[in-house]
């Protein structure tokens, strides 16, 4: 009985227009920024007119990933709202895959723009077992406080005690399949941000992503028993927005690109991984190709790397010992630049920046769950 996992940032999938450029030119269109725009009124029209006119390609890529990854179960982030979901499925998804994700779930988190966690179902997996939604649960309440992990790093960075841990959710979906159990833990950590307090993006927001880590590991501690949980069937997918590994990127496409992989001295993952008490599927790759996004500030700044996961149980990865999980990349925008050998064909329209299925790579992976 196997069963197709996935995870996908699928970046704004919004039914709603986000005019806070206007007054924050970190939200501000680039486009638009061309343009010399004299009021308020002005920028929604333009901003309405932009937006559509850029949707449809972005959207039938976004569907061509998930398309890609034959998911029975695929979970996601930056999703506005089920509305915006339904929307996404039946009018591009649908005519990729037919009637394959019936059962969509998701709730409101912490993030002030809107964007959640959640999960789309088929009702069966391809080999015909059942796929049974349970229940789900959600975390985003939870404070640093009540789980005694507020730090002096923490208050250092203007957080308080009474703050909730995470920015968007911990999301608890309990699913039979075929009968037997699997608990998913939806999660979209903390982003990197710009540097502050005289340290880089991923140093300065490293302490809120190790509070959210640490959170996730008690709730599934606080479920199935400190002793025990490592030996249930769960699962963590989402967006960690943060590495224990990158490809660094020199060179440039005249004279040739170089590729060193660089370890990481400390990562919110290895609070997850630590004891055995999950597994970072992904590493079962080549160091080279675990990568499901690229990051670029310009030539001086430029790498590979992984934010995307699927943290599978002690138990459970040992039960699928030899399963290795695909990367879907052919979305990616052509600026991309890919090692030696690893190049995909994009899906077609995929332009040198946009439109794109998503600076994020799907990550899935075949389970065993007889």
């Amino acid at each position: 009985m196997s069963l197709r996992l996935a995870t996908f940032n699928v970046e704004n999938l919004m039914s709603r227009f986000d005019f806070s450029g206007y007054r924050n030119q970190l939200n501000e269109d680039r486009t638009l920024a061309l343009f010399d725009i004299q009021s308020e009124a002005e920028y929604r029209i333009l901003e309405q007119a932009r937006t559509i006119a850029q949707s449809d390609d972005t959207r039938q890529l976004t569907a061509l990933a998930i398309a890609a990854t034959r998911a029975d179960v695929i979970c996601m982030q930056e999703v506005d709202n089920i509305e915006a979901l339904k929307a996404f499925e039946y009018g591009y998804l649908f005519k990729m895959v037919g009637q394959g994700y019936r059962q969509k779930y998701t709730t409101a988190g912490n993030d002030t723009r809107g964007i959640d966690v959640a999960v789309m179902m088929r009702n069966e997996t391809a080999q015909g077992q059942p796929i049974e939604f349970v229940r789900m649960t959600s975390h985003a309440y939870v404070t640093f406080e009540e789980f005694g992990l507020f730090t002096p790093e923490l208050a250092a960075l203007g957080y308080l005690a009474t703050e909730r841990i995470f920015r968007r959710d911990c999301l608890e979906i309990d699913l039979r399949i075929g009968g037997a159990p699997l608990t998913l833990y939806l999660v979209h950590f903390k982003s990197m941000g710009p540097p502050r307090n005289g340290l880089d993006g991923r140093e300065a927001s490293m302490p809120l992503r190790i509070a959210e880590a640490q959170a996730v590991r008690r709730i599934i501690e606080e479920r199935f028993g400190k002793d025990h949980a490592a030996n249930k069937r769960w699962a963590i997918c989402g967006d960690l927005n943060d590495y224990r590994q990158r490809v660094k990127i020199d060179g440039d496409a005249i004279d040739g690109y170089r590729f060193e992989v660089v370890d990481e001295a400390r990562s919110s993952v290895d609070v997850l991984t630590a004891g055995g008490f999950c597994e970072n599927v992904v590493e079962r790759r080549p160091e080279m190709d675990r990568w499901s996004f690229y990051h670029t500030r310009g030539p001086e700044e430029r790498h590979l790397c992984q934010l995307d996961y699927i943290l599978l149980s002690k138990a459970l990865a040992a039960r699928n010992a030899t399963a290795v999980p695909d990367i879907v990349r052919n979305g990616q925008p052509w600026r991309t630049i890919f090692p030696p050998g690893q190049e995909v064909e994009r899906f077609p329209r995929a332009g040198w920046d946009r439109p794109k299925a998503s600076d994020h790579c799907p990550v899935v992976i075949a389970l065993d769950m007889a």
